[in-house]
């Protein structure tokens, strides 16, 4: 008879986070701020909020025995790009260039062992939001690698930032911080991207990402995710952001492989006329689930944001997305959108989408819009009357679901980048990192599209 899985207090144990603390040469509030995040991943739940803990799948999370100390040898390096920062974390810990040209503008980074000299003595400001969940308190405590990325004030060209987390051993927790601010009027142009070497055979791992970004006074930052590792992986992305005057951010998150995956993005448009847009797609088959959370706060006059996320489920994947426009009292002329939307092509498949609207002062305008429905069969009947098989009339019809979220991107043909490797998801096939046969992500650049032409980035940026 099968015994049955420890329970998530077996998964990791305080001398555990000590050790890691020792071995990383955690400064004394680092060390301190693992043990409370630690207190809380024994003390909250999977999902704090009761009104949604119908809604969440995160059954058959067992990461007993992972090890964020351990390590390994390097991966193989992505293609040089002497023009761009590129960073990798894996196991053998962080690696990161940044070009002379670069620098030379006074862009800083500092990986984590630099981070701690410099503030052995003098801690950071704590982070805004406290994990607000188990998975995510596990994630905090563990956090092993980490880098703050600064542009200056008037940087006079776009800055673009390659970075890499790929998980190549089994067992493994990779959990990352990252913190940037982009000065007044800087230009960044940032793609994370995460993979997989291989699935292991037995247990699963952690990839926790957690990005804490400033966009400065008409500052603009786009921010690229693109989620492939392998079918035994646990993954926590915390994304949250304050935008000056204004100021204008995308965050961009697409979602390929994983097991069990969440997504908080949480948005604070602070300045007076600053804009976010919020994109997400999302593709799930198998037993994979998807739990995406957006947060947009409006507190400046005349600020504008809209949340864009669609899915595409199969088989016996899930889906949840929940959005949360918040205009404060003094909010004047905010304009806010919550899009949320989910097609299932299997009866085994599920998707819940929950908008909320919590409004607070008058002359504004805040809408949302949501459904989760199968495939359209009249659509099928359409392509199917035109010599089409059933089954590549529904793949088109869900990639043509899905692209409608990429048009809206900033980014240049961005459809067109990511398609082969939605394809290769679509046909089963892994998306592992150093594979022959996998695509990866092409150039890709920042030129606006027909609903935000005004994103155009310098030409300079490569």
């Amino acid at each position: 008879m099968a015994s049955a899985a420890p329970k998530f207090e077996a998964w990791l144990s305080e001398s555990e986070v000590r050790s890691l603390s020792d071995d990383l040469h955690d400064p004394a509030w680092m060390a301190a701020r693992r043990k409370v995040a630690y207190e809380r991943f024994l003390e909250l739940p999977l999902e704090p909020n009761p009104l949604y803990r119908g809604y969440g799948y995160f059954a058959g999370v067992d990461l007993a025995g992972i090890d964020p100390a351990g390590k390994g040898p390097p991966v193989a390096d992505p293609p040089p790009d002497p023009a761009a920062v590129t960073i990798v974390h894996d196991a053998s810990g962080t690696r990161a260039s940044v070009p002379s040209e670069i620098s030379r503008q006074g862009v800083t980074l500092r990986t984590l062992p630099e981070l701690w000299r410099e503030n052995g003595s003098n801690p950071p400001p704590a982070t805004a939001e406290e994990p607000p969940d188990r998975l995510s308190a596990l994630a905090a405590a563990l956090t092993n690698r980490a880098y703050r990325l600064e542009l200056p004030d008037g940087m006079s060209s776009p800055l673009r930032v390659r970075e890499f987390t790929v998980l190549s051993r089994p067992r493994e927790a990779i959990a990352v911080h990252r913190t940037i601010r982009a000065g007044r009027d800087a230009q960044l142009f940032l793609t994370e991207e995460s993979y997989s070497t291989d699935a292991p055979r037995d247990g699963q791992r952690l990839l926790g990402s957690t990005t804490e970004l400033e966009v400065g006074p008409g500052a603009k930052v786009v921010a690229l995710s693109v989620h492939g590792p392998d079918p035994r992986s646990v993954s926590l992305y915390r994304r949250s952001a304050t935008t000056g005057p204004g100021a204008r951010l995308a965050w961009l998150w697409n979602g390929l492989g994983g097991f069990r995956t969440k997504v908080r993005n949480r948005t604070h448009l602070v300045g007076t006329g600053s804009v976010v847009d919020d994109l997400q797609t999302f593709f799930g088959a198998g037993e994979q689930s998807y739990d995406s959370s957006v947060d947009l706060q409006h507190s400046g006059t005349d600020t504008h944001g809209q949340s864009i996320t669609r899915g595409v489920f199969r088989d016996s994947a899930r889906g949840m997305s929940r959005g949360l426009v918040r205009i404060d009292p003094a909010a004047r002329k905010t304009i806010s959108y919550i899009s949320e939307h989910a097609m299932l092509l299997s009866k085994g498949a599920r998707s819940d989408t929950i908008p909320i609207l919590e409004i607070l002062c008058r002359d504004v305008k805040a809408t949302h819009s949501t459904s989760v429905a199968p495939v359209d069969p009249e659509r099928v009947f359409y392509l199917r009357s035109r010599g089409i098989e059933e089954a590549d009339a529904i793949r088109m019809i869900g990639e043509g679901f899905l692209s409608y979220v990429l048009d809206r991107s900033p980014i240049a043909a961005l459809r067109d980048g990511l398609y082969p490797l939605l394809a290769a998801r679509w046909d089963g096939t892994a998306v592992r990192w150093g594979a022959e046969d996998v695509p990866r992500l092409p150039p890709l650049h920042v030129t606006g599209s027909e609903t935000a032409p005004e994103w155009r980035f310098d030409a300079k940026l490569r």
